[in-house]
């Protein structure tokens, strides 16, 4: 166990948990939300420290990070449980699991163990992923750190739930914000996730930006019948290029059956070709339709002339026409976070 960073204790041995946006009280011997910080006696502990699930060498792509570094490596690591409990999660396994997972299905691995790693693999820079990084944030922040003094750069993979005290911790040290904004109504995060006060996302995710200049990427898994409407997909380009730029790059991936919701068909491709529509009507200059190979928006051409600026091909990426941040054929910026130069 490791001692929390972000909490305040309370009358009666009590705690109460300022990690993310559930700000939960604790009662002694009992746990928060996540499962994974534990009030003892009086002191809140995190119990995933140091405790690893997962871990990789993934291509950035991967994430999906297509205007950060892109064509590195970047390793990769995730531990178990989270702060939602969403139904169509692809990573329940570890998502949803308990605390006798710590025991049976994770790995100790120090936050100065992990930079090594990354170092060994040839990666350049690491990413906190697979489930939510804030529910292991004691880890995350300090890897964070010693990964930057490591001149790697840094990722969160993230529900966007951190709490802005959380967010200002780690900021320093974080360079990528790549978010899910899961839909865009009240009844829609209370049904896909538990969650309540889902606006407190978008907040965080604005104060990462425009705070901490993070990269920002924003992810929505469009799901049918559930947040396919055009009312909050047009909610979520609008307020995309209002508050974090037209620039800001948009993912709108395909669901599949999975979880709790297999009874679902997985996205039509004209539905998702219709978010790329609605996404580019609002101002967006780049939107990438994911889980659909081949599609046409795989890779990025300049907004500007038209030029093949990036060509990808599944995780395979080619740097064709980018010069710095910009297109080398017409020299308008692109918002690429410091992408090796074209050869030739």
């Amino acid at each position: 166990m490791h001692e929390a960073a972000i909490y305040e204790k309370l009358p009666g041995s009590r705690v109460q948990c300022h990690t993310c946006q559930w700000h939960c009280r604790i009662n002694p011997d009992k746990l928060g939300a996540c499962g994974m910080y534990r009030n003892e006696g009086g002191t809140l502990y995190n119990l995933n420290y140091g405790r690893v699930s997962s871990l990789a060498a993934d291509p950035i792509e991967k994430k999906p990070l297509f205007h950060f570094y892109p064509g590195s490596l970047c390793f990769s690591l995730g531990t178990i449980g989270c702060n939602f409990r969403c139904r169509h999660c692809q990573n329940w396994e570890i998502s949803t699991a308990d605390g006798e997972a710590l025991e049976k299905a994770c790995r100790t691995l120090t936050p100065e163990a992990s930079v090594k790693l990354a170092r060994q693999y040839d990666c350049q820079g690491m990413a906190w992923t697979y489930n939510e990084p804030t529910i292991w944030f004691e880890h995350t922040l300090e890897s964070a750190r010693l990964a930057k003094e490591a001149g790697l750069y840094t990722a969160y993979v993230t529900n966007g739930y951190a709490s802005p005290a959380a967010l200002d911790a780690i900021g320093p040290y974080l360079d990528a914000w790549r978010v899910d904004i899961k839909g865009f109504s009240d009844e829609f995060y209370k049904d896909i996730a538990g969650v309540p006060q889902w606006d407190e996302i978008l907040e965080v995710t604005v104060r990462a930006r425009q705070v901490w200049n993070m990269h920002v990427e924003v992810v929505t898994n469009i799901i049918p019948t559930m947040n396919d409407d055009n009312e909050q997909l047009e909610g979520i380009a609008r307020w995309m290029v209002a508050e974090l730029g037209e620039l800001t790059p948009w993912h709108v991936t395909r669901f599949q059956p999975h979880h709790n919701l297999r009874h679902l068909p997985p996205t039509p491709v004209t539905t998702i070709d219709k978010a790329c529509d609605i996404g580019r009507a609002a101002g967006l200059k780049f939107v990438y339709a994911g889980n659909v190979p081949g599609h046409e928006s795989e890779s990025t051409r300049c907004y500007n002339c038209g030029s093949l600026v990036v060509r990808r091909l599944g995780y395979l990426t080619e740097l064709v026409n980018l010069k710095g941040s910009a297109c080398q054929v017409c020299g308008t910026e692109l918002n690429f976070r410091n992408p090796a130069p074209p050869e030739g």
